[in-house]
């Protein structure tokens, strides 16, 4: 058992699942309905399973949908379930009290399930504003022109200058949202965890949200809207030397290796990255490694390559693109990968802020052929795939 002490030092999550989705005209909790070929409420849990500073996740279900659960959740590691309540303020002071009954939490996040493309870069910048702020809540623009309407006709334009979206996760010092929640009025209705908290007296820092993390609520969320979104699926391919030499670190996927060579060339020579970043690149169409990066410039000698993956991983985002998943091999006699291959995967899941499963790191050799095979170098390839938007 993990020692209360250390518990209450932690940042946990809980997701909130409990709701039986009426206005999503499905006709069963939209939860677990399939998106993008995924229960819905998989990619959250992924993104809260994966990110290292989350110590434990906590998902709150209705009655009777332990099963479900179960399913849409197959193979993903330890999380802890709470039965919720008959609201939403109900089901996330269910989850507050088991924390509370585990040992407690420093910080927590809570967030709902129907907003399900959660990105480690969210989480992180809520966990950093809890260093100085007791709350932090995503928050995007309001750019439609806003007005009141009485009666069916429109009245007054409203200053949307001042009027901002409110998404999840949102995140509390565990403790005094604990509180917050004990001293609201019962049977008041809450729309979110931020109006409880402020009620209480407690000041809410924002952070800029994910315009990603859109909340699916009625039928048409759920529909293909394939007609409307032209998607373009793009691949780009990866290949990369360098040569082994002594006196060189050897750096693998971001991961530093003991061996009695290392690899020589430009930045750190990670040439399983390096192949990662042009595999990027080209699935973007935005040129190769050393356009952006070119061994001539000093500027570079000795740098970390995941400087390199996360450039071309942003070069996609700027183009309205998507990370489906990435494919690696490495192709050496020595040293076996197979023992690091666990902590490559998470690490370049971490540069791509991307769950674990879309990264595959493999290994082969030459069967002593060649410059690999007489252990002078060691060769990557790499593929990714990105979804596009088409305009």
């Amino acid at each position: 058992m993990i020692d209360s002490n250390v518990l209450s030092q932690q940042n946990h999550a809980i997701i909130v699942a409990a709701g039986q989705g009426e206005r999503s005209g499905l006709g069963r909790p939209k939860q677990y309905e399939a998106l993008k070929g995924q229960p819905m409420v998989r990619y959250s849990s992924e993104s809260f399973l994966n990110h290292q500073n989350i110590a434990k996740l906590w998902i709150v279900i209705g009655t009777g949908q332990e099963y479900q659960l179960a399913t849409a959740l197959a193979g993903l590691p330890d999380f802890e379930v709470v039965i919720g309540g008959a609201t939403r303020q109900d089901s996330v002071q269910n989850g507050l009290s088991a924390i509370e009954a585990a040992g407690g939490a420093k910080n927590v996040l809570i967030h709902d399930a129907a907003r399900p493309f959660l990105t480690h870069n969210l989480i992180d910048c809520l966990l950093g504003a809890l260093d100085d702020e007791a709350a932090a809540i995503p928050v995007l623009p309001t750019i439609d022109t806003t007005i009141n309407v009485t009666d069916n006709y429109a009245q007054d334009t409203v200053d949307r200058s001042t009027l901002w979206r409110v998404q999840t996760p949102q995140a509390f010092e565990f403790k005094k949202l604990l509180q917050a929640h004990a001293i609201w009025p019962k049977g008041s209705n809450a729309s979110d965890d931020a109006q409880i908290f402020k009620a209480a007296g407690h000041r809410i820092a924002v952070v800029e949200g994910d315009e990603r993390l859109k909340k699916y609520t009625t039928a048409f969320d759920f529909a293909d809207t394939s007609e409307q979104n032209m998607t373009q699926i793009r691949t780009g391919m990866g290949f990369d030397v360098h040569q082994l030499s002594i006196g060189e670190e050897l750096w693998l996927g971001g991961l530093k290796i003991d061996h009695d060579k290392g690899l020589a060339g430009h930045s750190d020579a990670d040439v399983l990255l390096h192949a990662l970043t042009d595999a990027l690149l080209g699935a973007a169409g935005a040129g190769d490694i050393g356009d952006h990066f070119p061994p001539s410039d000093p500027q570079w000698r000795g740098a970390s390559s995941d400087k390199f993956v996360e450039f071309a991983a942003s070069v996609i985002k700027q183009k309205g693109g998507r990370i489906n998943n990435v494919d690696m091999t490495v192709i050496c006699e020595a040293p076996k990968i197979k023992p690091h291959r666990e902590a490559m995967r998470q690490n370049v899941a971490k540069m791509l802020d991307v769950s674990i499963d879309q990264v595959s790191v493999k290994a082969t050799t030459t069967e002593r052929l060649g410059f690999t095979g007489r252990g002078e170098g060691i060769a990557a390839q790499a593929i990714a795939t990105i979804k596009m938007e088409q305009e």
